[in-house]
């Protein structure tokens, strides 16, 4: 059976137009990956659709449009994830219409579909009591509890992203002087982020205690998981998940939501609130833009106008007489 046109343009954006043109990582090509196979397994078992036989032109934005339906009705996806799966089709199609163009204005009205919009995110972080608890949850005689301690350590220390701390391999880390961490962030960039001296020693242990000190050993990852693998995203949160719940046996009172990303929030409110400007902490982080930082600014003045809001609560203010009541000003008004 001859290719079709969908299969061969499919293959090429994401064999070697994302990874040699536009230099995307590994784990973002996954992700374009799974946004079409969504796609296809609708057009499938919705549409009934031969994937074999499946063209350009059956893609359509009317199709793309009910797909998206399908996301929200069917399958309960959120607004922020639809249109994470909306981008990636713009950007197949975005190629498409320079390697085909007679399908030009079929490409331009799926490009216009818009994403939606949504409320403005909430930066859920952790206070540094709440924080220092967690980071007592996990048991020191353990090997195991060890390991996770230093891992939840650095997750916070360097703001790292869940898949940046599980990429760090031994010879990311330097622990002389300047002590830092080489991550692998969004679009391959490369950071080196500075580590704290408390954190220095637990990563100085932790490394001489699982034998990783030899030179032969830098490109080992630096947590391994029980199989001696390097641990994955879901492992990260599996661990995190496991102190959190022991977090709240001891404290009831704690309700809040953590994941990994939330100790980045963390590190990156803690910074802020320590008189860090927003361009370190930018860099820090890795955000292309200090747009993104910004978020973390706009919290810090939320949390001003509320503590504002209490003082104020708390203080009598004499009542404001009513305009109303003064007639000669009353009737200055009405003559205009």
């Amino acid at each position: 059976m001859k290719p079709t046109d969908f299969s061969i343009h499919m293959t090429q954006f994401l064999t070697h137009h994302l990874s040699a043109q536009r230099n995307l990582s590994p784990n973002t090509i996954k992700a374009y990956r799974d946004v079409f196979t969504l796609l296809l397994r609708y057009c499938r078992d919705q549409r009934g659709l031969a994937l074999e036989r499946l063209s350009l032109a059956q893609i359509d934005p009317a199709l793309v449009e009910a797909f998206l339906d399908h996301l929200r009705d069917d399958r309960h996806i959120s607004i922020q994830t639809r249109n994470h799966r909306l981008a990636a089709i713009h950007a197949f199609f975005r190629y498409v219409q320079s390697e085909v163009p007679e399908r030009l204005l079929q490409c331009q009205r799926i490009l216009a579909i818009p994403l939606q919009r949504t409320a403005r995110p909430h930066v859920g972080y952790l206070s540094k009591e709440d924080l220092a608890r967690l980071l007592a949850q996990p048991d020191m005689r353990s090997r195991a509890g060890r390991r996770n301690a230093v891992m939840l350590s650095v997750l916070y220390d360097t703001g790292a992203r869940s898949q940046e701390l599980v990429d760090i391999s031994v010879g990311d880390v330097r622990l002389d002087a300047p002590a830092q961490v080489r991550l692998m962030g969004k679009g391959r960039k490369i950071r080196a982020v500075p580590l704290m001296d408390a954190t220095v020693q637990l990563l100085r242990d932790h490394i001489r205690e699982n034998g990783l000190d030899r030179p032969e050993h830098a490109d080992q990852p630096l947590f391994q998981n029980r199989q001696g693998g390097r641990y994955t995203r879901s492992g990260l949160r599996y661990v995190l998940e496991h102190y959190v719940k022991a977090l709240r046996r001891d404290h009831p009172e704690f309700t809040q939501s953590v994941s990994p990303h939330s100790l980045r929030h963390t590190k990156g409110m803690h910074l802020l609130q320590s008189g860090i400007s927003l361009e370190i902490i930018r860099d820090f982080l890795g955000h292309a833009d200090v747009k993104t930082t910004q978020i973390y600014a706009r919290t810090n003045l939320e949390m001003k106008r509320r503590a504002l809001v209490k003082v104020a609560s708390d203080v009598p203010l004499p009542s404001m007489p009513s305009w109303q009541q003064n007639k000669s000003l009353l009737e200055w008004l009405r003559s205009l």
